[in-house]
C-alpha cells in the first residue's frame, strides 16, 4: 500500500490529522499530479484554505495532466472566488477530458452568472441526463433548467418541463413543492402554483417569503378569502413559535440575547403578515428568489468508495 492509499484509508476511517500527514508526506516524495491534486482537494474540501489548494492545484495543472480532477478543482476555487471566466475555461477543460455531472451542472452555473443563459439551460439539461448523476443532484438541475427557461421567455417550454418532471414527484425530492409552486408563478400560472403551495403548506414552516408568494397566487386568482386564511394562520404559527421561544430554557450556546433577537424577528414577521393584503392590493409583487446552482464532488485519485484509479493507472 503506498502513502497515498494509506492517507485515503486513514481518511476514510476520519483519522483526519494522520491523513493529512500522509498526503503530505506523499507530496514529498513524489511532486506529481496526483499527490498535487489529492492534497489541494483535502485543502479546499475540508481545510476550506481556497489559497493554499489553489496554490497546488495551479502547479498540478501545469503538468497537463489527463484527468478532468484537477480541472474540477480548479474550477471550484476560481466560483469560489467569483472568478467566472476563469471558472469556465477550467471546466470545459474538464468536460473536454471527459464530461461528468459535477463539471457540467457547474459550468452551467457559471453561464448563468455570467449572464448566459443559453448555455446555462443547455448544461443544465444535460447534466440531470448523466448516468451517474445523483438524484438530489438531478433535481436540482431540472429546477435551474427551467428557471433558464423562464429567462429565456420560454414559458410554454417550462409548463411542459414542470409538468413532466414534478407530476410524480418523489417525497423525499430536493425540490419541495413550495419551490416548484414558485416556478408556476414565474410563468404566470397561478392556479398551478396555489395547487402545490396547497400540497406543501402543512409541511413548510411559515416565513415572509414563501408565503408572500402564496398571498400573491390567490390575490391574482381573487381567491380572497383563502388568502385572509393564509394570512392568519401565518400570524398564528408565529405566535406560537414566540410562546414555544418564551419556554426554553437558556444556555451558553442558546442565550438570552438569542431569544430576544429571535422574538423580535417572529414579531417583525407577524407586522409583516399583517401587512401583506394592503400591500398586494396596492401592486405589490414578492420578489423570485433564485441562486444558481453549483455541486461538488470527490476528486481523490486512488479513491475505492468512488471507483476512482490512482492517476498512474489512467
Amino acid at each position: 500500500m503506498n502513502l497515498n492509499q494509506k492517507a485515503i484509508e486513514y481518511y476514510e476511517r476520519n483519522a483526519y490529522g494522520k491523513a493529512m500527514d500522509l498526503f503530505h508526506e506523499a507530496l514529498n516524495q513524489y511532486r506529481d499530479v496526483q499527490a498535487l491534486n489529492n492534497l489541494a482537494w483535502m485543502y479546499l474540501y475540508e481545510e476550506e484554505d481556497v489559497d493554499q489548494a489553489f496554490e497546488l492545484i495551479q502547479e498540478a495543472v501545469a503538468l497537463n495532466p489527463a484527468s478532468r480532477f484537477p480541472y474540477n478543482i480548479l474550477g471550484e476555487i476560481h466560483i469560489k472566488r467569483e472568478n467566472w471566466k476563469e471558472a469556465k475555461e477550467a471546466l470545459e477543460k474538464s468536460i473536454s477530458i471527459q464530461p461528468s455531472s459535477e463539471a457540467r451542472i457547474n459550468l452551467a452555473a457559471v453561464y448563468y452568472q455570467l449572464g448566459e443563459i443559453e448555455p446555462a439551460a443547455k448544461y443544465y439539461l444535460q447534466a440531470s441526463e448523466h448516468p451517474d448523476i445523483s438524484e438530489e443532484d438531478a433535481d436540482l438541475s431540472i429546477y435551474c433548467y427551467i428557471k433558464c427557461l423562464i429567462d429565456l421567455g420560454k414559458f410554454q417550454d417550462a409548463k411542459e418541463a414542470l409538468d413532466c418532471f414534478f407530476r410524480n414527484k418523489k417525497s423525499e425530492s430536493s425540490i419541495g413543492e413550495i419551490e416548484i409552486a414558485d416556478l408556476y408563478i414565474e410563468i404566470n400560472n397561478y392556479n398551478g402554483a396555489i395547487y402545490w403551495f396547497e400540497k406543501g403548506c402543512n409541511d413548510s414552516l411559515s416565513s415572509p417569503y414563501w408565503i408572500s408568494r402564496f398571498a400573491y397566487a390567490l390575490y391574482k386568482m381573487n381567491r380572497l378569502s383563502r388568502l385572509d386564511e393564509v394570512i392568519k394562520e401565518a400570524i398564528a404559527t408565529t405566535n406560537k413559535r414566540i410562546e414555544e421561544v418564551l419556554q426554553e430554557e437558556t444556555d451558553e450556546y442558546w442565550t438570552e440575547n438569542d431569544r430576544k433577537e429571535l422574538i423580535e424577528t417572529c414579531r417583525e414577521e407577524i407586522d409583516y403578515y399583517g401587512q401583506l393584503k394592503e400591500k398586494l392590493v396596492s401592486g405589490y409583487i414578492p420578489k423570485f428568489l433564485f441562486a444558481a446552482y453549483f455541486t461538488g464532488g470527490c476528486y481523490l485519485f486512488g479513491c475505492k468508495q468512488h471507483g476512482h484509479p490512482e492517476y498512474k493507472k489512467i
